[in-house]
C-alpha cells in the first residue's frame, strides 16, 4: 500500500470517528437514513413487489403464487416497519 492510499484511509477513518470533523452527528444521520428507509423506500419496494406479482399472474408464470406470497409478506414488513422499529426501541430503552 503506498503512502497516498494510507493517507486517504487515515483521513476517512478520522472523519468517520470524529463527527465534529465531518460537521455532522452520527446519530442524526442514522436517524435520517432510518426515516427515509421506513417512510419512503420500504413501502415503494413493497408496492413494486405487488406489481411484479400481478405481472406474473397476468403472464401465466408458474411461480406466480409464490411471487404473490412474497409480495404480501414484503408489504406487511414494508408498511409495519415503523411500528416494528418503535417496538424494538421500546424494548431497548
Amino acid at each position: 500500500m503506498n503512502k497516498k492510499h494510507l493517507k486517504t484511509i487515515i483521513l476517512l477513518i478520522t472523519i468517520a470517528l470524529l463527527p465534529t470533523v465531518g460537521f455532522c452527528s452520527v446519530e442524526s444521520t442514522l436517524s435520517a437514513i432510518q426515516s427515509k428507509l421506513t417512510s419512503t423506500i420500504l413501502p415503494l419496494v413493497a408496492i413494486l413487489g405487488l406489481v411484479f406479482a400481478a405481472f406474473s399472474f397476468i403472464t401465466g408464470n408458474e411461480n406466480a403464487r409464490s411471487h404473490l406470497k412474497l409480495a404480501i409478506f414484503g408489504v406487511i414488513i414494508g408498511f409495519s416497519a415503523p411500528s416494528i422499529i418503535a417496538f424494538l426501541r421500546g424494548l431497548v430503552n
